[in-house]
């Protein structure tokens, strides 16, 4: 019984419309659209993080000509929302958002133009140092999310346009 109905979900998918987004692998067409794909520096520390995670993301071709560039703009911002008794700040919502073009290398237009973003929270302690950490950890894994995000829209619009 289990085979039968296995046999019947492989027949049946196919007809759903679903295909693989990165097909073909590392040759395949997004992975290749993905590797001419140059990161424009982006500034602060954030910047520094959001930028490596995209290039980790990415995985240009070093010395090929970049056929897109990506430009990101940041919006780093931390707010206190638990507040206590004597008015110190108990909870806080760190919010990455990104604004990112990607533009076409050699003509400069622009080809895609969208936001990414997510937030974490944080729980503030008596000690500086131990809130200091959850802050940058905070940062580290917002970054991670938002290249996610950013990585996949490019590689669906390179998916769809190929």
């Amino acid at each position: 019984m289990k085979r039968l109905a296995s046999l019947a979900l492989a027949l049946l998918l196919p007809g759903c419309g679903l295909q693989p987004l990165y097909s073909g692998g590392s040759g395949g067409e997004v992975a290749r659209a993905l590797a001419g794909v140059e990161v424009a520096p982006i500034p602060g520390k954030n910047g520094w993080l959001l930028q490596n995670a995209l290039k980790d993301r990415i995985a240009a071709v070093p010395g090929a000509p970049p056929r897109y560039r990506l430009v990101v703009e940041l919006d780093d911002k931390i707010e206190g929302f638990g507040i206590r008794r004597d008015d110190a700040i108990t909870r806080e919502r760190r919010t990455l958002r990104a604004r990112y073009r990607l533009t076409d290398g050699e003509k400069g237009t622009v080809l895609l133009d969208a936001t990414a973003g997510s937030d974490a929270g944080i729980d503030v302690v008596r000690s500086e140092y131990a809130t200091i950490a959850a802050e940058n950890t905070a940062l580290e894994r917002l970054a991670g999310e938002v290249a996610d995000q950013i990585v996949s829209r490019v590689a669906l619009y390179a998916k769809r346009t190929q």
